[in-house]
């Protein structure tokens, strides 16, 4: 009696035991591979599991010749498992629902109780992890969708298709675009982490923004609200990390979004010096809100006067991308509004003809950017003013421009390697760091050093272009540092190393 006592206890340890391994393939990370090899070891056979077509899952593949009819019931569903005995073969095939295949295990010798109930319940083991991994496929697949979806209506905004952006937007974030400005702020952290902080911007703004992963840099994310109070949630999410930054545009249009997203940008290069890492574009002076306005509208419209005639949507098509072209380079530009390199230098160059400039030379695109951006304000104002008769001139030597970039430029004087004359020469070669080491005899890099080292005084980037680059540009031409460019007949040169990269 009591002998078989002992032998029950035995078998029942040895029955907890492939129970509690069992379960441990239930954990996180587990495989439908692993389940199938300890099958295989756990009942001293082979264990396969087919697809509903008969091509191996997982496992080891058995001759499905002498069943291959009780393999198409149990498919078909006619049937839900069955055995098949051969010399010295003993099989065992169970349907898995969550599969639609079937799990066929064989041995030696004949299964008993044992054996049985392992096959039993690793059938409901795997139904388990399938049915997991399916569930995480299609939450993937639908993360996919929407992150496509949400830079589909990024790239709408960009090229100012407000109504489509908002026709597209509706359908899973009602109200969001319903709004005539938005802010754009653009979150900076290392490549590997951007993941995580774009599921915490989500997590952060709730409803109340679209987050997109830029498609040009693979550390930025790009977040469009209408609500002030998101500023204050993607603040939050910065304070603790070493390397994530913050930048954000003025209140703009929604038709604005690019410009919005260029001011964003360059917020961001000052966020780089600034301890709470933050920064939002209005902080700071720009020059064209030191110039006439009368004067400046006439100005711009009167250089920008060779593109009036072209169709809306060219038109509206060649100064969106123009606007980012300058801003970014042509790679950077294609991938935010979701067209090819060629394509972007292509409408560039359109644009360089029909203004008879030449983009390789930066103080020509710092005065065509000007007048862009001055252009884009005047479409959503209501100013009806008369366009005052001005040249360029008459713009860079008002008091309040000379003494703004005086002042700027002066910040440079305190370093003595005379950064202001590498910078002054650097922009003069159209940002080509060869060419100013030519001219100043010194290395290339040494040019690049310093130009580097100009950034945080002026808190401005500069070796990427943009912006704040031209800011700096109009400073020296204002300044009387730099000769004044015409926009007719320029000789085109030598494509510098900022011009269509």
């Amino acid at each position: 009696m009591a002998g078989r006592e002992d032998g029950t206890r035995r078998a029942e340890v040895k029955g907890a035991a492939w129970e509690r391994e069992l379960l441990e393939l239930l954990r996180p990370g587990r495989s439908v591979r692993q389940v199938v090899a300890w099958l295989a070891d756990a009942v001293d056979g082979t264990a396969c599991l087919h697809d509903d077509s008969g091509a191996v899952l997982a496992g080891t593949s058995l001759d499905s010749g002498p069943f291959e009819d009780l393999f198409g019931d149990i498919v078909a569903g006619r049937i839900a498992s069955a055995a098949w005995e051969g010399p010295g073969r003993h099989l065992r095939l169970v349907r898995v629902a969550a599969s639609a295949g079937v799990l066929t295990v064989s041995r030696a010798v004949p299964f008993d109780r044992r054996a049985s109930e392992i096959v039993t319940h690793t059938v409901q083991v795997l139904e388990l992890l399938l049915r997991a991994h399916e569930s995480t496929v299609a939450v993937h697949r639908l993360e996919r969708a929407t992150s496509d979806l949400r830079l589909a209506i990024l790239q709408l905004l960009m090229v100012e298709d407000t109504v489509a952006a908002r026709r597209v937007a509706a359908g899973l974030w009602p109200g969001l675009l319903d709004t005539d400005t938005a802010c754009v702020y653009v979150v900076e952290s290392r490549p590997e982490e951007r993941d995580r902080l774009v599921e915490e911007c989500l997590d952060a703004t709730g409803e109340q923004a679209l987050v997109v992963r830029c498609p040009a840099r693979e550390e930025h994310v790009i977040v469009v609200t209408p609500r002030e109070a998101v500023a204050g949630a993607l603040r939050s999410l910065i304070g603790p990390r070493p390397r994530v930054f913050l930048g954000g545009s003025a209140r703009q249009s929604l038709a604005r979004t690019a410009t919005a997203y260029g001011q964003a940008v360059s917020a961001l290069a000052v966020a780089h010096f600034r301890p709470d890492k933050a920064a939002v574009y209005a902080e700071r002076t720009h020059p064209e809100r030191l110039m006439a306005p009368a004067a400046l509208h006439g100005w711009t419209a009167r250089v920008l006067a060779p593109l009036d005639g072209l169709p809306h949507h060219t038109h509206a098509e060649l100064l969106a991308t123009t606007r980012l072209g300058l801003e970014f380079t042509a790679v950077s530009a294609a991938k935010v509004l979701g067209v090819s390199r060629n394509t972007v230098r292509a409408r560039m160059e359109r644009v360089e003809a029909l203004l008879g400039t030449d983009f390789s030379d930066l103080a020509a695109r710092a005065v065509v950017h000007l007048a862009l951006n001055t252009q884009e304000s005047l479409e959503h104002s209501q100013d009806d003013q008369a366009p005052a008769s001005v040249d360029l001139a008459d713009l860079l030597t008002g008091p309040a421009m000379c003494a703004w970039a005086h002042d700027l430029l002066a910040r440079l004087d305190a370093d003595a390697r005379d950064l202001r004359r590498t910078l002054r020469t650097w922009i003069a070669a159209g940002g080509n760091a060869e060419r100013a080491a030519q001219t100043l005899g010194v290395h290339a890099q040494t040019v690049r050093e310093h130009v580097r080292a100009a950034e945080p005084v002026l808190e401005r980037q500069l070796l990427v272009g943009g912006g704040d680059l031209y800011e700096v540009v109009l400073a020296h031409l204002a300044a009387g540092d730099l000769d004044r460019p015409t926009l007719q007949g320029l000789k085109r040169g030598e494509p510098d190393s900022l011009v269509h990269r």
